[in-house]
């Protein structure tokens, strides 16, 4: 494993477009697991790829397709006020099905399906650089804005009646950013290596954070450390990119599972201790 690739020319604009999105991807995933709703990156990861793979039939380009699709999921789901996971999967259903009929009934066969669903993240350039960086930031500014909120109406669903209406507006905000996510995230990593970003990390400091902003630096933490390694492994065993890093974040949590079965006992212990 060589980490000289990290400074190579040739991947650096590659490298800093996927740092971006990585982040960007494990913001939103540590509100998509407080809202109970991680299935949503499943759902749209899969119309995105739908919507991106149309788009290339017509001549448009996936970062412009891909988008379409997932911002119309999003919207479905926030004026038919569907709430939960059921509307996601109805999504999966829908954006599998329609990938796989655009690939078979269009000139481009299979091979552009395989490019959307392993991603191109060897292949991004300063486009998919410069709409990363834009929406980190936008995130990045209005994640504390949105955050109180969205927590507020986790926790309290029932409260606050006249404030119904911008709790609303912030959910359909968050869903539309991350339809946004998702869209750039399936094209640049591929729809699964995408997913396991905003499952895996938030999903592990879940188990482990004592505070939402504890959360949010753990998961921050694991989503970054899982693409930088991915990142020199794929390079380096000349590997694609997204498989690669679906592995590492599943060896990341069968090493933190068998880490909390290690510890267990020694907390029995403890606890017998103190009695």
């Amino acid at each position: 494993m060589s980490w000289a690739v990290l400074v190579d020319p040739l991947f650096q604009v590659p490298f800093a477009a996927g740092a971006a999105i990585t982040l960007a991807l494990s913001l939103l995933g540590a509100l998509l697991r407080l809202r109970d709703e991680w299935l949503a990156a499943l759902g749209l990861a899969h119309l995105a790829g739908a919507s991106g793979l149309a788009g290339l039939a017509l001549g448009l380009p996936a970062v412009v397709g891909a988008p379409l699709g997932a911002v119309a999921g999003a919207l479905a789901k926030a004026f038919g006020r569907y709430r939960g996971n059921a509307v996601y999967a109805l999504m999966i259903l829908i954006g599998w099905s329609a990938t796989l009929l655009v690939a078979a009934n269009t000139a481009l066969g299979s091979a552009l399906g395989h490019a959307l669903v392993e991603g191109q993240l060897y292949f991004a350039g300063k486009l998919h650089l410069a709409i990363a960086l834009a929406l980190l930031g936008v995130i990045a500014l209005v994640l504390p804005r949105m955050a109180p909120r969205l927590i507020h109406a986790r926790l309290f669903p029932g409260s606050a009646t006249a404030s119904r209406g911008a709790d609303w507006r912030w959910g359909s905000g968050f869903d539309v950013l991350v339809a946004l996510g998702m869209a750039l995230g399936t094209g640049i990593f591929g729809l699964m290596a995408a997913f396991a970003l905003v499952f895996v990390p938030p999903w592990l400091a879940f188990r482990q954070a004592c505070s939402w902003r504890q959360c949010v630096r753990i998961t921050l933490w694991v989503g970054s450390s899982c693409y930088l390694l991915a990142f020199v492994l794929a390079l380096s065993l000349d590997q694609p990119f997204g498989p690669v890093l679906v592995v590492v974040a599943v060896a990341v949590v069968v090493v933190g599972e068998l880490r909390r079965f290690a510890l267990r006992p020694m907390v029995a212990g403890k606890n017998k201790r103190s009695h």
